[in-house]
């Protein structure tokens, strides 16, 4: 995906107000969405830099929970998507590991990881998705929000 289709999907994306009641329904729906589709994932949700949701599926471990923080301080640092931030690294011909001055055992710049942006506000938080590939990562988190948004 090019940088452009990221601010695009990243602007679809946008809340209009986001409460702890929506991190839990959003959680929910991306645990549904990964039952649906028989994987399991790992999911992390916080506003303000609080954990608001968090659930390990059945088939995840806690290597999975360390990742959905080295993803979601990608999004804390830049505003933006860990898949975005991948993403730039690599049409830039770097990678993130090796030139970003973040210490990799506490950053990775992987898919999974997307800014909770409100209009009008800005970036309130993360919703971080882990337990797949990083490609697969970004993908339920933003089915996840797309199906809430959707819904709303």
């Amino acid at each position: 995906m090019d940088l452009n289709a990221f601010d695009l999907l990243e602007k679809e994306l946008e809340f209009t107000s986001f409460s702890h009641q929506d991190a839990l329904a959003i959680g929910n729906r991306i645990v549904q969405y990964a039952q649906e589709n028989n994987v399991a994932v790992a999911i992390h949700i916080e506003r303000n830099r609080v954990p608001v949701f968090t659930h390990l599926m059945d088939g995840t471990s806690e290597e999975n929970y360390t990742w959905l923080f080295r993803k979601k301080r990608i999004v804390d640092h830049y505003n933006r998507s860990s898949a975005y931030i991948e993403e730039r690294f690599i049409q830039s011909g770097a990678s993130h590991a090796e030139h970003s001055l973040l210490s990799t055992a506490e950053y990775q710049a992987v898919g999974g990881s997307i800014p909770i942006r409100v209009k009008g506000v800005g970036v309130v938080g993360s919703i971080t998705v882990g337990g797949l590939t990083g490609e697969l990562d970004h993908a339920y988190a933003v089915e996840g929000i797309r199906l809430f948004l959707n819904g709303k």
